[in-house]
């Protein structure tokens, strides 16, 4: 089989001790990210917000960055950041790491911006972060793309679950028991009795 490994395409040995993230939303899945990232030694130098974005080159504790974030409303002012952007905050996208993680918004990611990106690795954790014409200059300057249908494939699944549930109006503790009830009346139709 001719395929290279993941570390192998992004030129770096593999596990995340030491590795530099920028993530590019501090939500659900920016903050979760950043926060396993971090607990398996990675580096979170870069995060990205709507109204703000902070830099430091040796790296956020992704819980104080969350802490400081929901008293504040912004990263502005933050006492560990080394570098601060409040008038274009998405600028930051374009610091130096070796895995940046567009996990907010659609088409973060665009012609105009790609040719600046310096990652070795684009890891998608929004949907649809990256446009095409994006993608395409992260490949030509031998930037990987994990794609968000792969990256975040599990937040998909939950969400069919909910979409499930919802349709039927069952609360989450008791989808188990409306499928169990649902298959013993099925079981009783095909044996011939009736309610």
């Amino acid at each position: 089989m001719n395929t290279k490994s993941f570390y192998e395409k992004v030129g770096l040995p593999k596990g995340l001790k030491d590795r530099t993230f920028a993530m590019q939303g501090f939500g659900n899945v920016g903050y979760w990210a950043a926060k396993f990232f971090y607990g398996d030694g990675g580096k979170i130098t870069t995060i990205v917000e709507y109204n703000s974005a902070i830099h430091n080159a040796d790296g956020f504790d992704p819980d104080d960055v969350k802490k400081y974030f929901q008293e504040k409303g912004t990263l502005e002012g933050y006492p560990k950041a080394k570098e601060t952007e409040t008038k274009n905050p998405l600028s930051f996208m374009e610091k130096q790491c070796d895995f940046l993680v567009p996990a907010a918004t659609e088409k973060s990611i665009h012609k105009g911006n790609a040719d600046r990106i310096k990652a070795k690795a684009v890891v998608e954790g929004a949907n649809g972060p990256t446009t095409f014409a994006g993608e395409e200059i992260l490949l030509k300057k031998g930037i990987v793309v994990c794609p968000d249908l792969l990256v975040n494939g599990g937040g998909v699944t939950v969400s069919y679950f909910e979409w499930l549930k919802n349709i039927d109006h069952v609360s989450p503790g008791k989808m188990n028991k409306k499928y169990e009830e649902k298959s013993q009346k099925k079981l009783l139709e095909m044996m011939g009795h009736k309610d």
